[in-house]
C-alpha cells in the first residue's frame, strides 16, 4: 500500500493562523520561536505580536488606552530596551557643563534648567535664553554647540513649553515671550508684577503662574496676542501650572503657605474654581510639578516628597496612589510615560528615580551629582534616553546600552 505522507510542519501553516498561535506566547518563548526557522524568525518579529507584550512594560512607547506615541520604532526592539530601564542598565554621560551664576544677595544662587524634547531636538533654558540641541541620530546623545538660540527675556527664564512649532515662555522679568521655532516671528509681553514661574500653552491659550500669587489665562488669538482673558487671585505663590487634555480647565500647584489645598483646578472658560484636590496638606508643602497623564489622571509631586496620583473621576479629596520619595527630600519634577512608568528628580544630589505604579518602592536610582549636591530641575526621556538638567550640567542615561 501507498505509504502515508508526513504530516506538513507546523510553520507551513498559513499565516494568520500562525499569527494567531503566536499571540499566545510570552516574550521567550517568542525568541525561542525566532531561532527555528527564518520564516519563523520574521513571524515572531511582527509588531502585532509583541504590542501586547510591550503593553505591559515600561516606557514602550504605549499609553494606557494603547496609543502608540513610539510609531516607527519595531515594537520588539522597545520591549527589549524596556527590560534596560527595569533593570536599570544604562551608560551615563555629562554631555553639557555650564558656570554656576552668582547672585550677590544670596551666597549662592544656581541656575534652574528647564527643559523639552521632540524627536529631533532638546531644548534648555539656559540663564535667558533657551537653546535647541540637535539629537545625534545614532543615538549618543547630542551634539554640543546649540543650532538655534531663542532670547527675549531680561531675567533667567524660569519655564517654557514647547507645543505645536511655539516655545513660550516665562521669565523672572515678569514677561511671557512666544517664540516661533522656524523663523523669526516673537511677540513678548508683561504679563506678572513678579516671576513668572511656570506657563502651559494649548488651543491658542496660554496659562500663567506667578510669585505675585496670581495664575493668568492669556488669548493667542488673531488681534488679541497677549491680552488677559482672566486673572485668578490664588493667594499663593504659584509653583507649578498645566491645562487639561480637554481644554476645558487648568491646574495650579501652589507653595501652601496659607490654609487652602495646593493643588486646584479652575475652569478655563471662566477662570472660576472648580475643585481642590486634597485636604491633608501640610504647611508649607507646596506642589513643583504637575502632569495631566489623560483628562481625568494626574500626577503631582513637591516639598512634602511624595508623588500623587489623582483620578478626578473617583475622588477629589484623596489621591488613588501616592509614593514616598526614600531619602525624604522634596521632590522638583514628575514625568511619566503615560503608562506604568513614572521618573522623579529629587533636590538633593542629582537622584533620578524610575518608579513602577503597580509596585509601591521604587524600582531604581540614579545619583547623578555625588559627591557635590543639586537638585534634579527638569527630566525628559524618550524611549531610549533620559535627559536630567542640575545646577550645572545635563546628564543623559542610555538605555540602549548593553
Amino acid at each position: 500500500s501507498r505509504a502515508a505522507s508526513p504530516p506538513s510542519p507546523l510553520w507551513a501553516l498559513p499565516e494568520e493562523l500562525l499569527l494567531l498561535i503566536c499571540s499566545y506566547l510570552d516574550a521567550q518563548a517568542l525568541g525561542r520561536l525566532a531561532q527555528v526557522c527564518r520564516r519563523l524568525r520574521f513571524l515572531s518579529s511582527r509588531d502585532i505580536l509583541w504590542r501586547r507584550i510591550a503593553r505591559g512594560c515600561l516606557n514602550s512607547g504605549f499609553t494606557q488606552l494603547g496609543t502608540d506615541l513610539a510609531a516607527g520604532i519595531p515594537v520588539k526592539e522597545r520591549v527589549k530596551v524596556s527590560q534596560n530601564w527595569r533593570h536599570g542598565r544604562c551608560r551615563r554621560e555629562t554631555v553639557l557643563k555650564w558656570k554656576c551664576k552668582q547672585v550677590a544677595s544670596f551666597s549662592s544662587s544656581f541656575l534652574m534648567p528647564w527643559m523639552e524634547l521632540d524627536s529631533e531636538y532638546l531644548y534648555l533654558s539656559q540663564a535667558e535664553n533657551i537653546q535647541a540641541y540637535h539629537l545625534c541620530a545614532e543615538g549618543t546623545g547630542l551634539r554640543r554647540h546649540p543650532q538655534a538660540i531663542f532670547s527675549g527675556h531680561q531675567d533667567d527664564v524660569c519655564r517654557f513649553v514647547l507645543v505645536n512649532s511655539h516655545i513660550v515662555s516665562g521669565g523672572g522679568d515678569g514677561s511671557i515671550v512666544l517664540h516661533k521655532m522656524h523663523g523669526s516671528y516673537s511677540v513678548k509681553f508683561s504679563a506678572h508684577e513678579q516671576e513668572v514661574n511656570c506657563v502651559d500653552f494649548q488651543g491658542g491659550l496660554i496659562v500663567s503662574g506667578s510669585r505675585d500669587r496670581t495664575a493668568k489665562v492669556w488669548s493667542l488669538s488673531t488681534g488679541r496676542v497677549g491680552q488677559c482673558l482672566h486673572t485668578v487671585q490664588t493667594e499663593d505663590r504659584v509653583w507649578s501650572i498645566a491645562i487639561s487634555p480637554l481644554l476645558s480647565s487648568f491646574v495650579t500647584g501652589t507653595a501652601c503657605c496659607g490654609h487652602t489645598s495646593p493643588l486646584r483646578i479652575w475652569d478655563l472658560e471662566s477662570g472660576q474654581l472648580l475643585t481642590c484636590l486634597g485636604t491633608d496638606f501640610h504647611r508649607g508643602a507646596g506642589v513643583l510639578d504637575v502632569f495631566y497623564e489623560t483628562p481625568s489622571l494626574l500626577l503631582s509631586c513637591g516639598y512634602d516628597t511624595y508623588i500623587r496620583y489623582w483620578d478626578i473621576r473617583t475622588s477629589t479629596r484623596k489621591c488613588v496612589q501616592e509614593w514616598e520619595e526614600p531619602h525624604d527630600s522634596a521632590l522638583y519634577c514628575i514625568r511619566s510615560d503615560k503608562n506604568h512608568m513614572i521618573a522623579s528628580g529629587s533636590s538633593y544630589y542629582g537622584v533620578v528615580r524610575l518608579w513602577d505604579k503597580r509596585q509601591t518602592r521604587c524600582l531604581q536610582s540614579f545619583h547623578l551629582s555625588s559627591p557635590t549636591s543639586s537638585p534634579v530641575y527638569c527630566l525628559r526621556f524618550s524611549t531610549t534616553h533620559l535627559y536630567a538638567a542640575l545646577a550645572s550640567a545635563l546628564h543623559v542615561l542610555d538605555f540602549t546600552a548593553l
